[in-house]
């Protein structure tokens, strides 16, 4: 089959989980024998970048251009919120972005498309596909379609439950572009669609839950109980929760143990600060390759302490893969994949005391510690990448076949 992807951003201008689950796949798919083109966006790099460009990139055809807006994805975070309002308008529904993914469509002819989180590439792509009648697959990430931020957040921290009116008519428009576009709606947890159809998305889509695939280690690593590893991997910015980590931590007495926090963001001067010279905490800064695989095989715990809502967080699974229990916040669809005293603890959201407890709960019991971490890995093998490719090719011929 000849197989689109529609990505934002694509290694190497990769920034966040959806555009690297769009390459693994791509590369999984390209490997079984399929033709894989991708559709992407670039920097904006003079007018020449509003043009498509096409390269060959590890067997896969990319095509990347640069959306026209008022400014490039890339300097986002030094706009004023009047910019950011307007980029945002142009966005939604970007006559350059449907114009030049239709054109792209043209020339390739696939046979079906796979969106992965059209917001910066904008809706409009929707469009373009459905004027060419070529059946679509669409995975939702993220909350981009209600929430510019992805948050549900307000500024102040708090959930968002009411929506402000510009915020309602950005979901307006949302809803009325993609209403009845993707043939099949993707995600790997039943929470994004709960939400989504609390606020009438997709109430027409047939909507299928697909768990993310990982690559499963054959045999669980050796764990050593000496010290016991505690590791956080993912952005360092204020919803993500680890201030919450570092306090809890921070209140048990215990010398054996120690703190990893892997990744950047804006946050991480504060949470060294937080931290306050505590030994036994170590900021490793962006982590991968065999540095990052080394820390994850030797974690006795991972936490992943949230306090916004999440989809299906991939530290979690990778997480499972090397036999390391998971201690997650009960909020959005973390609950879907942990299961208590099997692979992990589930704790309120925030609620620096009860992670605590778990935490000393963990180290004070070696051999309950030791079960979890066998229910971790075995939680794993379900979560295979070859039962999810597999999946996705029977999707892929089934709509390209109008069986759905």
């Amino acid at each position: 089959m000849k197989i689109c992807q529609l990505i934002y951003t694509y290694p190497p201008h990769t920034i966040g989980g959806a555009d690297i689950y769009a390459h693994t796949i791509s590369k999984e798919l390209s490997s079984k024998g399929h033709e894989v083109v991708v559709i992407t966006t670039q920097p904006y790099e003079g007018l020449a970048s509003l043009k498509p460009s096409c390269t060959m990139e590890e067997g896969i055809k990319v095509h990347r251009f640069y959306p026209l807006n008022i400014y490039s994805w890339t300097n986002s975070a030094e706009q004023s919120l009047l910019r950011k309002m307007i980029w945002s308008g142009l966005d939604i529904w970007n006559l350059h972005t449907y114009l030049t993914i239709k054109k792209i469509l043209k020339e390739e002819n696939p046979d079906v498309v796979h969106i992965h989180t059209p917001i910066w590439i904008s809706l409009s792509a929707f469009d373009a596909i459905k004027s060419l009648e070529i059946p679509s697959i669409f995975t939702v990430h993220e909350f981009l379609l209600l929430c510019r931020k992805a948050s549900l957040l307000h500024a102040n921290g708090e959930v968002c439950n009411d929506p402000r009116s510009i915020c309602k008519l950005y979901q307006k428009a949302s809803r009325r572009i993609i209403s009845n576009k993707p043939d099949v709606v993707l995600s790997p947890s039943n929470f994004v669609f709960e939400v989504l159809k609390k606020n009438k998305f997709l109430t027409e889509s047939k909507c299928i839950k697909l768990p993310l695939g990982i690559t499963p280690c054959e045999n669980k690593p050796e764990k050593d109980y000496k010290t016991i590893d505690i590791i956080y991997t993912g952005a360092l910015t204020e919803h993500k929760g680890v201030d919450v980590l570092i306090k809890a931590f921070k209140n048990l007495k215990n010398e054996n143990v120690r703190l990893h926090i892997i990744g950047k963001g804006e946050k991480m001067e504060d949470l060294k600060l937080l931290a306050n010279n505590d030994e036994r905490i170590a900021f490793h800064g962006f982590l991968d390759g065999n540095k990052l695989t080394s820390l994850q095989e030797r974690a006795n715990i991972a936490v992943m302490p949230s306090i916004v809502f999440e989809n299906s967080p991939m530290t979690i699974y990778e997480s499972f893969k090397f036999g390391t229990p998971v201690i997650g916040s009960r909020i959005g669809g973390i609950p879907e994949l942990i299961e208590e005293r099997v692979n992990g603890f589930l704790y309120e959201p925030g609620n620096v005391s009860e992670l605590k407890n778990l935490l000393q709960y963990l180290i004070e019991n070696p051999e309950e510690l030791k079960k979890l971490e066998n229910g971790a890995f075995k939680s794993s093998q379900k979560y295979s990448m070859n039962f999810h490719i597999e999946t996705l090719e029977k999707l892929y011929k089934e709509i390209s076949d109008k069986k759905i």
